[in-house]
């Protein structure tokens, strides 16, 4: 089990946040051994895609230790949340209450890393209305994930309606020539809006990785420039 697990307790200090573990297709004993490896340094780290039925599999010893969503699919291990985290810089939209699980990994994984988010749910293009109610309060943050699936519209007007960082989270949601969430995906990189930054489908925690590296060098420029 040993030679099976080399965990990066270094990686914060290169990237500014510290490794995620994959849960999907580890065994019980690689989750087990990991999770001991952690808390035998004292340290924490954000589990995804963790399933209900292996997160219910988790022996007792453990489970005081973590904080789980089955929503999300993620736990945090050894957490605490943080102190005045302040007012939130980066906001999820998801086009509708389809793509939650996608929106809520993004928003758990910037939860364990210490940055407030707002959320605004079901305003996809299908009901224009529902978006462009929310536009002046969406243009004031600095970086937006923007979740849909579908034909994956609603990064693309946004894009055209926003000035801020914007992170294109495609989901499978769909039916049909949907596929799973290519054409959300294709349409993403396909846009005519220009500037967006487009993740893999159904990556929310890639899309938060993305929005808090963002953020990070927004903030850094904004205290040198003080």
């Amino acid at each position: 089990m040993s030679d099976e697990i080399r965990l990066d307790f270094q990686r914060s200090e290169r990237v500014g946040f510290d490794e995620a573990i994959l849960c999907a297709r580890k065994s019980d004993a690689q989750l087990a051994a990991i999770m001991d490896r952690v808390l035998a340094r004292g340290a924490r780290c954000l589990m995804t895609r963790l399933e209900p039925d292996v997160f219910a599999r988790i022996a007792p010893d453990y489970l005081e230790r973590l904080d789980y969503d089955p929503v999300s699919r993620t736990a945090y291990l050894n957490w605490s949340p943080p102190v005045d985290i302040g007012e939130a810089q980066i906001v999820v939209v998801s086009a509708g209450s389809s793509d939650m699980p996608q929106a809520a990994e993004v928003i758990r994984t910037l939860t364990y890393l210490g940055v407030p988010t707002q959320q605004f749910i079901d305003i996809g293009v299908a009901g224009l209305w529902r978006l462009l109610e929310r536009v002046e309060e969406l243009k004031r943050f600095p970086v937006i994930v923007a979740v849909a699936g579908m034909d994956g519209a609603l990064p693309s007007v946004l894009g055209g309606l926003v000035p801020g960082v914007i992170i294109c989270l495609p989901t499978s949601t769909g039916y049909g020539v949907s596929n799973g969430g290519e054409t959300a995906l294709h349409a993403a990189l396909a846009s005519c809006a220009p500037g967006l930054a487009v993740v893999n489908i159904d990556n929310g925690y890639g899309a938060a990785c993305a929005a808090f590296r963002a953020l990070n060098m927004i903030r850094r420029a904004a205290s040198a420039n003080r």
